[in-house]
């Protein structure tokens, strides 16, 4: 039997380029609650880091849930949710506020800009991009990832956030504000608790498609999308986008 093939100059054989590196996006998960009087300070520190990184940078989530939660009644409006109670629990969490920035070991609110900080420092071995629109009350997802080190195993999870909730809130001076506003309040995962696995490898480039119905509580001109790929190692990366009407 006899085996050929084609000879290929050495200049015209395909040479592999590695992919730009992926700028890093820090994941900081602020656990809080309504009945919570330090909350609002925790509050304050995030919006000092959106205000110097940006919110395309620091992605922050209000998870809602934990002993200082509220799940409301039939006058007032409550944040809390079951998912967010599991997570609470699930981090072995004592106190709140606290944060997860990128799920690292929890953090008190005074150590948030240290630690986004530091992790802003660090490469990402993924870039990762989300859309959003909603028709008819269904919004319809999608994401794109690239490797751009290494191979990476992990869960991707997407959550629907809402800003500018009016709801009561403890403030710190012990009183009780009905007004206040709260924002990247934590609403739902879109594809499961803590998302499905997924491997994305250096210089490939994966999409995912995901559809979910809008609850007629939710302002949907106020609602966001969070993507992101974690493993034991932490937050590999995370985006975040507006919904599109």
């Amino acid at each position: 039997m006899l085996i050929s093939c084609d000879h290929i100059e050495r200049e015209n054989r395909l040479i592999y380029e590695k992919p730009a590196t992926a700028k890093r996006v820090v994941l900081l998960e602020d656990f809080t609650g309504q009945r919570c009087v330090n909350c609002p300070k925790g509050t304050e520190v995030i919006e000092q880091l959106i205000a110097e990184y940006g919110d395309t940078a620091v992605v922050a989530v209000g998870i809602h849930g934990g002993p200082l939660g509220f799940s409301g009644n039939d006058t007032t409006t409550g944040l809390a949710t079951e998912v967010g109670d599991e997570y609470y629990q699930h981090w072995n969490l004592e106190y709140q506020p606290v944060g997860l920035v990128n799920r690292h070991h929890p953090v008190n609110y005074p150590e948030w800009a240290a630690a986004v900080k530091e992790e802003l420092g660090k490469p990402a071995p993924i870039n990762l991009q989300v859309s959003a629109v909603i028709n008819n009350s269904i919004i319809y997802i999608h994401v794109d990832a690239l490797g751009t080190e290494g191979l990476t195993n992990g869960m991707l999870q997407i959550w629907i956030l809402e800003d500018g909730i009016r709801a009561m809130q403890m403030m710190p001076d012990g009183s009780s504000n009905p007004d206040y506003i709260h924002h990247h309040v934590f609403r739902k995962a879109v594809n499961g608790t803590w998302g499905e696995e997924t491997t994305i490898k250096e210089g490939e480039k994966y999409s995912w498609e995901f559809s979910q119905a809008a609850d007629p509580e939710w302002n949907t001109s106020k609602l966001s999308i969070v993507a992101f790929v974690y493993n034991d190692n932490g937050v590999q990366q995370v985006s975040k986008t507006k919904i599109i009407q």
